[in-house]
C-alpha cells in the first residue's frame, strides 16, 4: 500500500478558507469515490461551501488551477486518474500535468492537493479512490494536505523572525 508511512494532520479552526476542487471525467467510477472524498473531507474541516468545477481530463487540470489561484482561492485540490496503456501516452500526460499543476503551486504561493491517481490498472486506481473495498482515500488525503498547508502559510515567519511553525499537533 502507497499509503504506509503517511501523517497524521490535524487541521482546525479552517472553515474561513475559499477551497476548490477540480476533478477529472475520465473513469467515472473512481472520480466519484475521489470527489467524494475530497467533499467529505472538506465538510469535516467546517469547509461547507467549496467551489466545485469538472473538467474533461487530467490534461486540463493545471490550466482551471491557474485561473482559480489567480481569483483569491486559499487552496485547490486536483483529482484526476491517469491509467497507463499500451503507449507512451501514460508518461506525457502524467509529466505534464505534474509538472503543470506544481508550476502553478510554485508561481501562485497557492498550495494545491494532488489527487492525481497514476496507475499502471484500474484496480490500482479503484483501490486509492476511497470507495468501498478500498485501501485508500487519496481524495480525502489531498484535500487534508493542501488545507494543512494553506493553514500554514499565513504563519510562516519572516526572515527576522524565528519561530517553530507546523501544521500539525494543533499549532495551525
Amino acid at each position: 500500500m502507497s499509503g504506509k508511512g503517511a501523517p497524521e494532520l490535524s487541521v482546525r479552526n479552517v472553515g474561513d478558507l475559499r477551497v476548490a476542487v477540480i476533478a477529472a471525467q475520465w473513469h467515472q467510477q473512481v472520480m466519484d469515490g475521489l470527489v467524494d472524498g475530497a467533499l467529505r473531507a472538506l465538510h469535516d474541516l467546517g469547509i461547507d461551501e467549496p467551489t466545485l468545477l469538472r473538467v474533461p481530463g487530467s490534461w486540463e487540470l493545471p490550466v482551471v488551477a491557474k485561473v482559480l489561484a489567480g481569483r483569491g482561492y486559499d487552496a485547490i485540490v486536483a483529482l484526476g486518474v491517469v491509467i497507463r496503456g499500451g503507449t507512451p501516452h501514460f508518461e506525457y500526460v502524467c509529466q505534464g500535468v505534474t509538472q503543470g499543476l506544481t508550476q502553478v503551486c510554485v508561481d501562485t504561493g497557492v498550495p494545491i492537493g494532488f489527487g492525481v491517481l497514476t496507475c499502471d490498472t484500474e484496480e490500482q486506481a479503484l483501490d486509492r479512490a476511497g470507495i468501498e473495498g478500498s485501501n485508500e482515500d487519496k481524495g480525502h488525503e489531498a484535500v487534508t494536505a493542501a488545507v494543512a498547508t494553506a493553514a500554514l502559510v499565513p504563519l510562516m515567519p519572516t526572515a527576522h523572525e524565528r519561530q517553530d511553525v507546523t501544521s500539525d499537533q494543533g499549532q495551525v
